[in-house]
């Protein structure tokens, strides 16, 4: 908060977070915007799951509540179907304990049912150089939300590669893939996401690497020069992406 920051984004399955973070934001609340997210696809669980959610975050309301991580056709259309969660993000709307509603996404057919089905007004979804330039995975979904003037909300800046195969000890046990930290990296990585047209990026959860970005988003947004783009796009041929 000191920093600037006023964007926070947390959900249920992301261990103790709510718990920890309820009464640390309690103070700042009115000054911030709050967006949490469900993994629920029916009207019921997701009901259930929004109503603990206010009370561990110790708020009236949320900024902004998300369907949590669209990743098949198949539990998308359930969420947005009939008896779907959905159902339940606009009757929290119309009674004012949800202001915006979005979906998170790691899969593109998932993404563009959604924005094509109902009036979104976020998406948050991966925006990396190297899904971008190696995955292919990223500006569909980035030139379907813009099309429809939807929020876009960017994931995994800050995300390399996959572990390599076998790998089970490294220094960063929240993430699932292998991170940029090196600080130059991270930085031109940090500048091509925000060089897309986010509203507001999400730094990785494990605190080394929050603070990384931390020190880079004190400095102020500068955005990319031709030059280094090209440089990206040559460097993202280097890894795997992650999707």
């Amino acid at each position: 908060v000191d920093r600037g920051i006023n964007y926070f984004d947390v959900a249920p399955t992301y261990w103790n977070a709510e718990e920890r973070l309820g009464p640390a934001l309690e103070p700042y609340r009115k000054n911030v915007f709050l967006a949490c997210k469900t993994t629920k696809r029916t009207k019921k669980d997701a009901e259930k799951e929004l109503n603990e959610s206010l009370k561990k975050l110790k708020t009236d309301y949320f900024d902004l509540y998300q369907v949590h991580g669209l990743a098949n056709i198949l539990e998308t259309k359930e969420a947005l179907g009939p008896g779907g969660a959905l159902e339940t993000f606009i009757k929290a709307k119309e009674k004012g304990l949800v202001r915006y509603i979005g979906f998170s996404v790691h899969d593109i057919e998932s993404a563009l049912y959604a924005i094509d089905q109902f009036n979104f007004d976020t998406v948050l979804f991966p925006v990396n150089f190297i899904n971008y330039h190696s995955g292919n995975f990223g500006p569909q979904i980035r030139d379907a939300a813009v099309q429809k003037n939807m929020g876009l909300l960017a994931l995994k800046s800050m995300a390399k590669t996959k572990w390599l195969e076998g790998a089970k000890e490294h220094p960063y046990g929240k993430c699932w893939y292998e991170p940029i930290d090196e600080p130059t990296l991270a930085s031109l990585a940090l500048r091509f996401t925000l060089s897309e047209p986010v509203t507001a990026l999400l730094p990785p959860g494990e605190e080394p690497l929050y603070r990384i970005a931390l020190e880079y988003l004190e400095k102020g947004i500068i955005p990319l020069t031709e030059k280094e783009q090209l440089h990206l796009k040559e460097l993202a041929k280097s890894y795997l992406p992650i999707f």
